[in-house]
Protein backbone atom coordinates (compact mmCIF):
# COMPACT_ATOMS: atom_id res chain seq x y z
CA UNK A 1 0.00 0.00 0.00
CA UNK A 2 2.70 2.19 0.90
CA UNK A 3 4.73 2.16 -2.30
CA UNK A 4 1.34 2.91 -3.89
CA UNK A 5 1.03 6.13 -2.08
CA UNK A 6 4.21 7.56 -2.51
CA UNK A 7 7.76 7.09 -4.33
CA UNK A 8 11.04 7.23 -1.97
CA UNK A 9 12.74 10.39 -1.80
CA UNK A 10 15.00 11.91 -3.90
CA UNK A 11 18.19 11.07 -2.10
CA UNK A 12 22.17 12.01 -3.33
CA UNK A 13 23.97 9.24 -4.25
CA UNK A 14 26.98 8.47 -2.15
CA UNK A 15 30.20 7.11 -3.80
CA UNK A 16 31.29 6.21 -0.63
CA UNK A 17 28.55 4.02 1.05
CA UNK A 18 30.94 1.48 3.54
CA UNK A 19 29.22 0.56 6.48
CA UNK A 20 30.29 2.51 9.63
CA UNK A 21 31.01 1.02 12.80
CA UNK A 22 28.05 2.78 14.53
CA UNK A 23 25.30 0.09 13.60
CA UNK A 24 22.61 2.67 14.97
CA UNK A 25 23.53 5.71 12.17
CA UNK A 26 21.60 5.56 8.91
CA UNK A 27 23.85 6.52 6.70
CA UNK A 28 22.88 9.15 3.80
CA UNK A 29 19.91 9.86 5.35
CA UNK A 30 18.84 12.97 4.01
CA UNK A 31 18.24 16.25 5.80
CA UNK A 32 16.23 19.04 4.23
CA UNK A 33 14.83 22.56 5.24
CA UNK A 34 11.11 22.83 5.75
CA UNK A 35 8.35 25.86 6.76
CA UNK A 36 6.28 25.48 8.97
CA UNK A 37 3.51 23.23 7.62
CA UNK A 38 6.29 20.32 6.72
CA UNK A 39 6.62 21.39 2.92
CA UNK A 40 10.45 20.98 1.65
CA UNK A 41 11.38 24.94 0.82
CA UNK A 42 14.30 27.07 -0.73
CA UNK A 43 12.83 29.63 2.50
CA UNK A 44 12.54 26.74 5.16
CA UNK A 45 13.58 27.89 8.37
CA UNK A 46 13.42 24.15 9.91
CA UNK A 47 15.80 21.49 9.14
CA UNK A 48 14.10 17.91 9.26
CA UNK A 49 16.17 14.29 8.54
CA UNK A 50 13.75 12.16 5.84
CA UNK A 51 13.69 8.73 7.15
CA UNK A 52 13.91 5.58 5.24
CA UNK A 53 9.78 5.01 3.99
CA UNK A 54 9.93 1.41 5.40
CA UNK A 55 10.97 -0.03 8.67
CA UNK A 56 10.78 -3.60 9.85
CA UNK A 57 12.20 -5.02 13.09
CA UNK A 58 12.09 -8.87 14.00
CA UNK A 59 12.73 -10.18 17.61
CA UNK A 60 14.36 -13.53 18.40
CA UNK A 61 15.18 -15.79 21.00
CA UNK A 62 17.98 -18.42 20.10
CA UNK A 63 17.73 -21.44 19.14
CA UNK A 64 21.63 -22.30 19.80
CA UNK A 65 23.34 -24.59 22.60
CA UNK A 66 25.22 -22.66 25.08
CA UNK A 67 28.41 -23.77 24.83
CA UNK A 68 31.62 -22.92 23.02
CA UNK A 69 31.66 -24.44 20.36
CA UNK A 70 27.75 -23.39 19.17
CA UNK A 71 28.15 -20.13 19.50
CA UNK A 72 31.39 -19.42 17.75
CA UNK A 73 29.75 -20.99 14.61
CA UNK A 74 26.62 -19.62 15.05
CA UNK A 75 28.36 -15.96 15.14
CA UNK A 76 30.68 -16.88 11.54
CA UNK A 77 27.09 -17.68 9.90
CA UNK A 78 25.29 -14.73 10.99
CA UNK A 79 28.19 -12.69 10.42
CA UNK A 80 28.51 -14.13 7.20
CA UNK A 81 24.66 -13.54 6.90
CA UNK A 82 25.24 -9.89 7.24
CA UNK A 83 28.17 -9.75 5.16
CA UNK A 84 26.70 -10.78 2.08
CA UNK A 85 23.51 -8.50 2.64
CA UNK A 86 26.31 -5.57 2.81
CA UNK A 87 27.57 -7.22 -0.42
CA UNK A 88 23.94 -6.66 -2.55
CA UNK A 89 22.47 -3.30 -0.85
CA UNK A 90 24.48 -0.36 0.64
CA UNK A 91 23.68 0.40 3.93
CA UNK A 92 21.14 3.71 3.24
CA UNK A 93 18.04 4.10 2.86
CA UNK A 94 18.26 3.28 -1.16
CA UNK A 95 19.84 0.11 0.24
CA UNK A 96 19.37 -2.05 3.30
CA UNK A 97 20.73 -0.31 6.83
CA UNK A 98 20.65 -3.21 8.96
CA UNK A 99 20.77 -2.68 13.21
CA UNK A 100 21.26 -5.64 15.65
CA UNK A 101 21.21 -5.17 18.85
CA UNK A 102 20.71 -8.20 21.76
CA UNK A 103 19.23 -7.97 25.09
CA UNK A 104 20.18 -8.98 28.40
CA UNK A 105 18.96 -12.65 28.35
CA UNK A 106 21.48 -12.98 25.35
CA UNK A 107 24.57 -12.22 28.16
CA UNK A 108 22.60 -13.49 30.63
CA UNK A 109 22.40 -17.16 29.51
CA UNK A 110 24.67 -17.22 26.88
CA UNK A 111 28.19 -15.33 27.82
CA UNK A 112 27.44 -15.89 32.10
CA UNK A 113 31.03 -16.74 32.52
CA UNK A 114 32.62 -13.29 31.49
CA UNK A 115 30.72 -11.67 34.74
CA UNK A 116 33.28 -13.55 37.16
CA UNK A 117 35.97 -11.97 36.57
CA UNK A 118 37.16 -8.31 36.71
CA UNK A 119 38.93 -8.21 33.40
CA UNK A 120 39.70 -10.29 30.62
CA UNK A 121 42.67 -10.26 27.90
CA UNK A 122 43.14 -11.02 24.22
CA UNK A 123 46.46 -10.41 22.31
CA UNK A 124 47.79 -8.69 25.26
CA UNK A 125 44.76 -6.06 25.20
CA UNK A 126 42.34 -5.33 28.44
CA UNK A 127 38.49 -5.17 27.69
CA UNK A 128 36.13 -4.24 30.38
CA UNK A 129 34.43 -7.17 32.25
CA UNK A 130 31.06 -8.69 30.69
CA UNK A 131 28.73 -5.42 29.86
CA UNK A 132 29.82 -1.69 29.19
CA UNK A 133 29.67 0.21 32.84
CA UNK A 134 27.36 3.76 33.58
CA UNK A 135 30.07 5.51 35.17
CA UNK A 136 27.88 7.97 36.42
CA UNK A 137 25.21 6.19 37.85
CA UNK A 138 27.54 3.72 39.82
CA UNK A 139 28.96 6.32 41.07
CA UNK A 140 25.59 8.11 41.83
CA UNK A 141 24.43 4.69 43.78
CA UNK A 142 27.74 3.16 45.10
CA UNK A 143 27.31 0.19 42.96
CA UNK A 144 28.02 -1.14 39.65
CA UNK A 145 25.55 0.04 36.87
CA UNK A 146 25.63 -1.65 33.68
CA UNK A 147 25.11 0.68 30.73
CA UNK A 148 22.52 -1.98 29.90
CA UNK A 149 19.48 -2.92 32.23
CA UNK A 150 16.19 -4.55 32.53
CA UNK A 151 13.59 -2.71 31.33
CA UNK A 152 11.09 -1.33 33.76
CA UNK A 153 7.53 0.58 33.68
CA UNK A 154 6.76 4.26 34.88
CA UNK A 155 4.36 6.00 36.51
CA UNK A 156 2.70 6.92 33.30
CA UNK A 157 2.21 3.10 32.16
CA UNK A 158 -0.58 3.03 33.85
CA UNK A 159 -2.96 0.30 31.68
CA UNK A 160 -6.47 1.79 30.47
CA UNK A 161 -9.53 -0.36 31.51
CA UNK A 162 -9.46 -3.40 29.45
CA UNK A 163 -5.54 -4.18 29.47
CA UNK A 164 -3.34 -5.56 30.82
CA UNK A 165 0.36 -3.91 32.23
CA UNK A 166 3.21 -3.35 29.88
CA UNK A 167 4.73 -6.64 28.79
CA UNK A 168 8.48 -6.25 29.82
CA UNK A 169 10.03 -8.62 26.91
CA UNK A 170 12.87 -11.20 27.32
CA UNK A 171 14.35 -11.31 23.80
CA UNK A 172 17.98 -12.29 22.91
CA UNK A 173 18.07 -10.26 20.35
CA UNK A 174 16.46 -7.69 17.60
CA UNK A 175 17.34 -6.72 14.12
CA UNK A 176 16.07 -3.56 13.07
CA UNK A 177 15.71 -3.03 8.65
CA UNK A 178 15.40 0.45 7.42
CA UNK A 179 14.80 1.05 3.66
CA UNK A 180 12.77 3.05 1.18
CA UNK A 181 12.80 -0.23 -0.80
CA UNK A 182 9.96 -3.03 0.55
CA UNK A 183 11.82 -5.33 -1.69
CA UNK A 184 15.06 -5.00 -0.50
CA UNK A 185 13.84 -5.64 3.51
CA UNK A 186 11.93 -8.40 2.19
CA UNK A 187 15.21 -10.25 0.60
CA UNK A 188 16.76 -8.90 3.99
CA UNK A 189 14.50 -10.96 6.46
CA UNK A 190 14.55 -14.00 4.30
CA UNK A 191 18.55 -13.76 4.16
CA UNK A 192 18.70 -13.62 8.08
CA UNK A 193 15.87 -15.32 9.42
CA UNK A 194 14.48 -17.85 6.26
CA UNK A 195 15.12 -21.16 6.02
CA UNK A 196 18.11 -22.80 3.16
CA UNK A 197 20.31 -19.69 3.62
CA UNK A 198 23.37 -21.23 5.06
CA UNK A 199 21.50 -22.86 8.10
CA UNK A 200 21.24 -18.84 9.32
CA UNK A 201 17.18 -18.65 10.04
CA UNK A 202 17.59 -21.83 11.96
CA UNK A 203 20.01 -20.07 14.53
CA UNK A 204 16.39 -17.71 15.32
CA UNK A 205 13.19 -18.22 16.92
CA UNK A 206 11.13 -15.23 15.58
CA UNK A 207 9.24 -14.16 18.42
CA UNK A 208 7.59 -10.67 16.49
CA UNK A 209 8.01 -8.50 12.97
CA UNK A 210 7.09 -5.52 13.35
CA UNK A 211 6.32 -3.66 10.36
CA UNK A 212 5.76 0.32 10.11
CA UNK A 213 6.52 3.72 7.75
CA UNK A 214 7.87 7.33 8.44
CA UNK A 215 7.32 10.25 6.17
CA UNK A 216 5.03 12.71 4.47
CA UNK A 217 4.45 16.26 4.39
CA UNK A 218 8.02 17.17 2.57
CA UNK A 219 7.32 17.18 -0.74
CA UNK A 220 3.83 19.18 -0.61
CA UNK A 221 1.76 15.66 -0.68
CA UNK A 222 -0.31 13.98 1.98
CA UNK A 223 2.17 12.11 4.28
CA UNK A 224 1.57 8.38 4.84
CA UNK A 225 0.22 9.07 8.30
CA UNK A 226 -3.07 10.60 7.01
CA UNK A 227 -2.91 7.92 3.81
CA UNK A 228 -2.41 5.13 5.53
CA UNK A 229 -5.08 5.53 8.74
CA UNK A 230 -7.84 6.57 6.39
CA UNK A 231 -7.32 3.44 3.99
CA UNK A 232 -7.26 1.44 7.47
CA UNK A 233 -10.32 3.47 8.71
CA UNK A 234 -8.99 4.07 11.93
CA UNK A 235 -11.22 6.20 13.91
CA UNK A 236 -10.00 9.51 14.22
CA UNK A 237 -8.19 9.33 10.92
CA UNK A 238 -9.85 11.97 9.15
CA UNK A 239 -8.62 14.88 11.75
CA UNK A 240 -4.54 14.18 11.11
CA UNK A 241 -3.29 16.88 9.19
CA UNK A 242 -2.66 15.73 5.02
CA UNK A 243 1.20 16.71 5.75
CA UNK A 244 1.86 15.34 9.11
CA UNK A 245 4.53 13.38 9.72
CA UNK A 246 3.12 11.70 12.53
CA UNK A 247 -0.09 10.35 13.55
CA UNK A 248 -0.72 13.15 15.87
CA UNK A 249 -0.08 15.52 13.57
CA UNK A 250 3.63 17.25 14.30
CA UNK A 251 7.13 16.76 13.09
CA UNK A 252 9.17 13.87 14.75
CA UNK A 253 12.52 14.15 12.88
CA UNK A 254 13.70 17.18 13.66
CA UNK A 255 17.46 17.54 13.50
CA UNK A 256 17.33 19.70 16.35
CA UNK A 257 15.56 17.16 18.72
CA UNK A 258 18.29 14.54 17.58
CA UNK A 259 21.76 13.64 18.90
CA UNK A 260 24.45 14.99 16.55
CA UNK A 261 27.32 12.86 15.05
CA UNK A 262 28.28 9.99 17.02
CA UNK A 263 27.18 11.74 20.22
CA UNK A 264 24.54 8.84 21.81
CA UNK A 265 27.50 6.31 21.35
CA UNK A 266 29.09 4.57 24.60
CA UNK A 267 31.85 6.33 24.26
CA UNK A 268 31.91 9.73 22.88
CA UNK A 269 30.99 11.89 25.78
CA UNK A 270 33.46 11.63 28.84
CA UNK A 271 32.68 9.97 31.93
CA UNK A 272 29.64 8.50 31.18
CA UNK A 273 30.64 4.39 30.84
CA UNK A 274 34.15 2.86 30.75
CA UNK A 275 34.52 2.06 26.68
CA UNK A 276 36.97 4.78 25.85
CA UNK A 277 39.35 4.49 24.72
CA UNK A 278 39.53 0.56 24.04
CA UNK A 279 36.28 -0.91 25.09
CA UNK A 280 35.02 -3.93 23.54
CA UNK A 281 31.85 -2.31 22.98
CA UNK A 282 33.50 1.20 21.57
CA UNK A 283 31.22 2.70 18.93
CA UNK A 284 28.32 0.87 20.28
CA UNK A 285 25.49 2.38 22.40
CA UNK A 286 21.95 1.02 23.91
CA UNK A 287 18.45 1.13 22.31
CA UNK A 288 14.85 1.44 23.98
CA UNK A 289 12.36 -0.74 22.26
CA UNK A 290 8.72 -0.25 23.20
CA UNK A 291 5.13 -0.17 21.27
CA UNK A 292 2.51 2.17 22.09
CA UNK A 293 -0.99 2.51 20.87
CA UNK A 294 -2.05 6.27 20.02
CA UNK A 295 -5.79 7.56 20.51
CA UNK A 296 -6.90 9.50 17.42
CA UNK A 297 -10.29 10.19 18.78
CA UNK A 298 -9.28 11.54 22.04
CA UNK A 299 -6.21 13.34 20.79
CA UNK A 300 -8.37 15.21 18.26
CA UNK A 301 -11.43 15.42 20.08
CA UNK A 302 -12.31 15.29 23.57
CA UNK A 303 -9.60 16.84 25.74
CA UNK A 304 -7.25 18.39 22.75
CA UNK A 305 -9.86 19.54 20.03
CA UNK A 306 -8.28 23.00 19.64
CA UNK A 307 -5.29 23.19 17.47
CA UNK A 308 -3.80 25.38 20.70
CA UNK A 309 -4.51 22.54 22.71
CA UNK A 310 -2.80 19.80 21.45
CA UNK A 311 0.52 22.53 20.74
CA UNK A 312 0.62 22.81 24.54
CA UNK A 313 0.42 18.71 25.40
CA UNK A 314 2.84 18.48 22.62
CA UNK A 315 5.25 20.93 23.05
CA UNK A 316 4.25 23.37 26.11
CA UNK A 317 1.87 25.68 26.93
CA UNK A 318 2.83 29.72 26.34
CA UNK A 319 3.26 29.03 22.96
CA UNK A 320 1.00 30.30 19.98
CA UNK A 321 1.76 29.37 16.45
CA UNK A 322 -0.08 30.13 13.53
CA UNK A 323 -2.96 27.13 12.97
CA UNK A 324 -1.67 24.78 10.56
CA UNK A 325 1.82 24.78 12.08
CA UNK A 326 3.05 21.53 12.45
CA UNK A 327 6.86 22.33 12.28
CA UNK A 328 8.50 24.43 14.70
CA UNK A 329 11.09 24.47 17.27
CA UNK A 330 10.75 26.28 20.48
CA UNK A 331 13.59 26.78 22.72
CA UNK A 332 14.22 24.22 25.26
CA UNK A 333 12.98 24.41 28.90
CA UNK A 334 14.78 23.86 32.43
CA UNK A 335 12.96 22.41 34.88
CA UNK A 336 12.46 25.39 36.59
CA UNK A 337 10.32 26.99 33.60
CA UNK A 338 8.69 23.38 33.12
CA UNK A 339 7.63 23.77 36.64
CA UNK A 340 6.65 27.25 36.16
CA UNK A 341 4.37 26.85 33.21
CA UNK A 342 2.58 23.90 35.21
CA UNK A 343 1.57 26.57 38.18
CA UNK A 344 1.34 29.10 34.89
CA UNK A 345 -1.44 27.21 32.47
CA UNK A 346 -2.18 24.14 34.91
CA UNK A 347 -0.16 21.67 32.64
CA UNK A 348 3.01 20.91 30.42
CA UNK A 349 4.33 19.85 27.26
CA UNK A 350 5.71 16.27 26.13
CA UNK A 351 8.59 18.00 24.53
CA UNK A 352 9.00 20.99 27.00
CA UNK A 353 9.10 18.04 30.29
CA UNK A 354 12.09 16.00 28.69
CA UNK A 355 14.14 19.01 27.45
CA UNK A 356 15.62 19.17 30.98
CA UNK A 357 17.65 15.36 30.83
CA UNK A 358 17.92 15.01 27.27
CA UNK A 359 20.42 17.02 26.64
CA UNK A 360 24.18 18.24 27.60
CA UNK A 361 23.50 20.55 30.62
CA UNK A 362 26.89 22.48 30.02
CA UNK A 363 29.58 23.08 27.25
CA UNK A 364 31.15 19.51 26.88
CA UNK A 365 34.10 18.20 24.39
CA UNK A 366 34.14 14.87 23.12
CA UNK A 367 36.46 12.32 23.39
CA UNK A 368 37.08 13.05 19.57
CA UNK A 369 37.63 16.99 20.45
CA UNK A 370 34.14 17.57 19.05
CA UNK A 371 32.63 20.58 20.92
CA UNK A 372 29.05 20.66 22.16
CA UNK A 373 27.06 23.48 23.16
CA UNK A 374 25.13 23.02 26.50
CA UNK A 375 21.79 22.02 25.45
CA UNK A 376 22.75 19.64 22.72
CA UNK A 377 20.53 16.88 22.34
CA UNK A 378 21.83 13.27 23.26
CA UNK A 379 19.03 10.39 22.35
CA UNK A 380 18.44 9.51 18.74
CA UNK A 381 15.32 8.09 17.92
CA UNK A 382 14.34 5.87 14.99
CA UNK A 383 10.73 5.44 16.10
CA UNK A 384 8.10 4.44 13.29
CA UNK A 385 4.12 4.76 13.05
CA UNK A 386 2.25 1.64 12.24
CA UNK A 387 -1.00 -0.14 11.96
CA UNK A 388 0.14 -3.36 13.84
CA UNK A 389 -1.96 -4.39 16.81
CA UNK A 390 0.39 -4.46 18.29
CA UNK A 391 2.63 -6.63 15.87
CA UNK A 392 2.10 -7.71 12.06
CA UNK A 393 3.43 -10.93 13.69
CA UNK A 394 3.46 -13.00 17.00
CA UNK A 395 5.11 -16.02 18.25
CA UNK A 396 2.54 -16.02 20.93
CA UNK A 397 -0.53 -14.01 19.79
CA UNK A 398 -2.58 -14.60 23.24
CA UNK A 399 0.31 -13.62 25.55
CA UNK A 400 0.73 -10.16 23.06
CA UNK A 401 -2.80 -9.64 22.92
CA UNK A 402 -3.08 -9.54 19.04
CA UNK A 403 -5.60 -8.84 16.75
CA UNK A 404 -5.62 -8.63 13.11
CA UNK A 405 -7.30 -5.37 13.33
CA UNK A 406 -5.71 -2.22 12.21
CA UNK A 407 -5.10 0.57 15.29
CA UNK A 408 -2.61 3.53 15.25
CA UNK A 409 0.48 3.01 16.69
CA UNK A 410 3.85 3.97 17.37
CA UNK A 411 7.01 1.21 17.32
CA UNK A 412 9.20 3.50 19.91
CA UNK A 413 13.11 3.45 19.02
CA UNK A 414 15.26 5.45 21.03
CA UNK A 415 19.34 5.26 21.19
CA UNK A 416 21.30 6.63 23.98
CA UNK A 417 24.56 5.62 25.49
CA UNK A 418 23.24 4.35 29.17
CA UNK A 419 19.79 2.99 29.61
CA UNK A 420 19.91 5.42 32.83
CA UNK A 421 19.78 8.19 30.17
CA UNK A 422 16.07 6.57 28.66
CA UNK A 423 14.95 6.13 31.75
CA UNK A 424 15.54 9.61 33.28
CA UNK A 425 14.20 10.86 30.00
CA UNK A 426 10.75 8.54 29.99
CA UNK A 427 10.59 9.41 33.95
CA UNK A 428 10.59 13.87 33.12
CA UNK A 429 7.83 12.32 30.54
CA UNK A 430 5.91 11.51 33.86
CA UNK A 431 6.73 14.54 35.55
CA UNK A 432 8.90 13.24 38.14
CA UNK A 433 12.38 14.12 38.32
CA UNK A 434 15.64 13.25 40.31
CA UNK A 435 14.63 16.21 42.64
CA UNK A 436 11.06 17.20 42.16
CA UNK A 437 8.08 15.38 41.07
CA UNK A 438 5.65 18.10 39.95
CA UNK A 439 2.25 17.69 41.37
CA UNK A 440 0.39 16.40 38.58
CA UNK A 441 -0.98 13.03 37.81
CA UNK A 442 1.19 11.13 35.13
CA UNK A 443 -2.05 10.13 33.47
CA UNK A 444 -3.54 13.39 33.29
CA UNK A 445 -4.73 15.07 30.10
CA UNK A 446 -2.98 18.10 31.33
CA UNK A 447 0.45 16.06 31.60
CA UNK A 448 1.76 16.49 28.05
CA UNK A 449 0.67 13.63 25.69
CA UNK A 450 0.41 10.93 27.59
CA UNK A 451 -3.40 10.29 27.89
CA UNK A 452 -3.40 9.45 24.80
CA UNK A 453 -0.69 7.09 25.12
CA UNK A 454 -0.75 3.54 25.91
CA UNK A 455 2.58 1.10 26.02
CA UNK A 456 2.04 -2.27 25.35
CA UNK A 457 6.26 -3.97 25.39
CA UNK A 458 8.93 -2.64 26.23
CA UNK A 459 12.82 -4.10 26.13
CA UNK A 460 16.17 -2.50 26.32
CA UNK A 461 19.11 -3.57 24.40
CA UNK A 462 22.86 -3.35 23.49
CA UNK A 463 23.82 -1.96 19.91
CA UNK A 464 27.26 -3.40 19.24
CA UNK A 465 29.93 -1.85 17.51
CA UNK A 466 29.54 -3.30 13.40
CA UNK A 467 32.74 -5.23 14.10
CA UNK A 468 30.77 -7.43 16.99
CA UNK A 469 27.64 -7.07 16.14
CA UNK A 470 27.03 -11.06 15.54
CA UNK A 471 26.94 -12.90 19.08
CA UNK A 472 29.52 -10.50 21.05
CA UNK A 473 31.55 -12.19 23.51
CA UNK A 474 31.22 -15.41 21.96
CA UNK A 475 35.00 -15.56 20.94
CA UNK A 476 35.79 -15.45 24.49
CA UNK A 477 34.43 -18.62 25.30
CA UNK A 478 36.87 -20.54 23.25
Amino acid sequence: MIDTFVKPPDRRTVADSKPVQEQYVLQNEQVVMVDGTGVKSSKGTVAVRVPALHDHLCTARLNVLANAKALREAQHQFESALLRLERQFPPTPTGVATTVAWGLPYFQHYIPALGKTSDFFKAGTRYPAYLPVDLMTSKKEGRTVYALQEARTFPGDEPPPGFGPVRLEQNDVTVLLRSDSLANITEAIDTLFGPGSEGVGDLFKVTSIRQGFSGGGFYGQQGLPSKMALAADIPGARSIPPQSQGFLGFATTLQSNMGPGVIPSLETLPGLTDQWPNGYFKQGTTMALSHTFQDLETWYGRNYAQYADRVQAMVQPGLSPAPGTYVFQPPGQNLSEVAKGLKQYGAYGHTGSMSPVDSTTSPMTSNYGTSYPAGTTIPVRGDFDTLDNPFHYTSDPTADHYSSKPAAGLHFIQFQPTTAIFNLVRLAMDGHYPDRTLPISPRSPHAGINSVLHTTHRQYYLVPPRRHRSFPLAEFLV
